[in-house]
């Protein structure tokens, strides 16, 4: 599982004081706990006012670059604004993300030419969230055949189907698990992300939803998510069902992350 880091954002309320604050230390060890969690990519977000976004992401990227090697994950809705701190990366990393809607791959897809970055690319346009798959399905192969046109090969590609809430769509993780696998049937190699937390906003004992809705996600070819690595709940079913779908040889991962104490309870 490719996990992108979700714990640098300004919308969260800490996150948002530090930022105000400039709490390089508070940043930089957020950053430093991910990356000895397990993230591949340190997804760093700034949410502030439009007009101090460049600046704010600009000092996030240099925090969080001086306290650890692992490669960002730039996320912005505006692709003007990653554009503009684009050159501040002293790695390939992560762009977080394209979409059919405005000019996104235009302005971002050119920068991941001749090199190794990734991207995220949601499965919306200028009409919002399609409910159904073809639709889905269409917006991912427009997204893919403009990349292509800048030599990028669909394993760079980390596709977010966009799972809906389960209080608002009771099928929301049958959609989720369809929209997956017609993904991965239409392109084998691409990679399948999304924030699976988002399915049980509005509902009550939300951690049991979200693990368990990780497990139907990875059963049905998930393998990239953006999420919390430091919830030990959430990490230890993922390399459960790994294990229990024959995809980790002699329970060798599972085993390994128990030892360093990065699944189960904590002793006390």
């Amino acid at each position: 599982m490719i996990i992108i880091g979700e714990k640098i954002n300004g919308t969260i309320p800490a996150v948002k004081e530090a930022i105000e604050k400039r709490d390089a230390a508070f940043i930089a060890e957020r950053a430093v706990k991910q990356a000895e969690a397990g993230a591949y990519f340190i997804d760093i977000c700034a949410s502030t006012a439009p007009e101090y976004e460049i600046e704010t992401l600009k000092w996030l990227m240099a925090v969080v670059q001086d306290s650890t090697d692992t490669p960002l994950c730039i996320d912005s809705p505006n692709p003007r604004v990653i554009e503009a701190v684009f050159k501040y990366a002293n790695k390939p990393g992560m762009l977080n993300s394209i979409s059919e809607e405005g000019d996104k791959c235009e302005v971002l897809l050119p920068l991941m030419a001749g090199n190794s970055w990734e991207v995220v690319g949601l499965t919306c346009d200028n009409n919002g969230i399609p409910c159904d798959l073809e639709t889905k399905l269409a917006i991912t192969r427009s997204m893919v055949e403009k990349a292509a046109k800048y030599d990028i090969i669909p394993d760079r590609i980390h596709i977010d189907p966009c799972v809906m809430a389960l209080s608002t769509e009771n099928n929301s993780l049958l959609n989720f698990a369809a929209e997956i696998k017609a993904i991965k049937e239409l392109y084998p190699t691409i990679h399948v992300t999304g924030a699976i937390s988002n399915i049980s906003f509005g509902l009550p004992v939300r951690p049991l939803l979200n693990k368990t809705a990780m497990a139907f996600a990875i059963e049905a070819g998930m393998d990239s998510a953006v999420m919390d690595p430091l919830n030990r709940d959430l990490m230890g079913t993922i390399f459960a069902t790994y294990a229990l779908m024959g995809q980790d040889k002699h329970c060798r991962k599972y085993s390994k992350a128990f030892r360093a104490g990065n699944i189960g309870s904590l002793s006390k």
